[in-house]
């Protein structure tokens, strides 16, 4: 597929408790896109719920979920045995217990969000490179501002190095991009040091303050887990390269903000573009809020005009996979978490 999306290893219906389902449950998706969903499993009923109220309401007897998962869900519908997350990031639904008491089937959009997310850490990264962090204010406040103040920088990307944290689908995209502009690009990744040719070199969780000490850009894309939990701290900020600027489209969760907010104040860390943070939504009286150097979007970096249609197509398939008892995109590992 076009996504290189990954199928599982054997057929759902040799996963222990499957049958194929009477009802399936479906939150989160616009109206007039359920007509698809019916189409693709003639027989199946399809319950539509508007809130969450609603769903946990009507989950008994249902055997799917598509686009909701909570505890409270998952202890009313007793029967659910496959649950599909409209995103990449699973880890509020596969740290319910239930999930794995219950070794519930999880599937998410990895890789479908990867290209649009991707586009969203370059316009970060050109945000810094060409002061827009600056002049943007600047124009806000009916200044025709020429000459920039000391540490205001304006600088070309080409030559620039990098380091993707994660690289998966999100980094991978990442990296494609930023090498296509004549970036360096170095990456890590737990399973291996294997990576695609536009990436110099790929090293494992362990290397990561060495990487980050010749990164001029600092890219986390890693999904949120117990090994990536608070893994950006003051000692990870201290270690990398003095001026380097952070972004983040991976979890809030995975970045200590006051020592971040410490490492922007000192120019240890000369920007950050955050599009994640811990807790969301940024409480008023964060610090972040006024920070020069700091690029904020309110965890936007998935959207896109044209994102739903390619997600239903994903979700609509997989629908049709699970009914036939064929082999499932996108699984969750449960005792990875992504």
């Amino acid at each position: 597929m076009r996504l290189g999306l990954k199928e599982s290893a054997r057929p759902v219906s040799e996963y222990p408790g499957w049958r194929r389902p009477e009802k399936i449950l479906v939150r989160n998706i616009r109206p007039d896109l359920l007509p698809s969903i019916q189409d693709a499993v003639p027989g199946v009923e399809v319950i539509a719920a508007d809130s969450a109220e609603e769903a946990t309401s009507r989950v008994a007897g249902v055997d799917v979920s598509l686009g909701f998962c909570t505890e409270a869900l998952l202890e009313a519908g007793a029967d659910i045995r496959w649950i599909q997350v409209f995103s990449a990031g699973v880890e509020r639904c596969v740290t319910i217990p239930a999930i794995n008491d219950r070794r519930v089937l999880v599937t998410n959009m990895q890789r479908v969000t990867g290209p649009i997310i991707a586009e969203h850490v370059l316009a970060m990264m050109f945000g810094f490179s060409r002061a827009l962090d600056f002049y943007i204010p600047e124009r806000m406040a009916g200044r025709w501002t020429r000459e920039r103040p000391d540490g205001v920088r304006m600088f070309p990307l080409v030559g620039k190095t990098v380091l993707v944290v994660g690289l998966g689908g999100i980094g991978t995209e990442v990296a494609r991009r930023a090498h296509a502009l004549g970036m360096r690009v170095v990456a890590t990744r737990r399973s291996s040091r294997e990576g695609p040719d536009y990436v110099d070199r790929v090293g494992l969780p362990e290397e990561l303050s060495m990487l980050a000490a010749g990164a001029d850009f600092i890219v986390n894309t890693a999904p949120l887990t117990e090994a990536t939990r608070g893994l950006f701290d003051k000692r990870f900020f201290a270690a990398a390269k003095n001026g380097a600027y952070f972004i983040n489209v991976g979890r809030g969760g995975s970045v200590v903000q006051a020592d971040l907010v410490d490492a922007l104040r000192s120019g240890r860390i000369a920007g950050a573009g955050l599009d994640v943070t811990d807790p969301e939504p940024l409480p008023a009286d964060s610090p972040l809020w006024k920070m020069q150097n700091v690029i904020l979007t309110p965890h936007v970096a998935t959207a896109s005009d044209s994102s739903a249609d390619e997600a239903l197509l994903i979700v609509v398939e997989n629908v049709r996979r699970y009914v036939a008892g064929e082999r499932m995109l996108s699984v969750v590992d449960l005792d990875e978490g992504y």
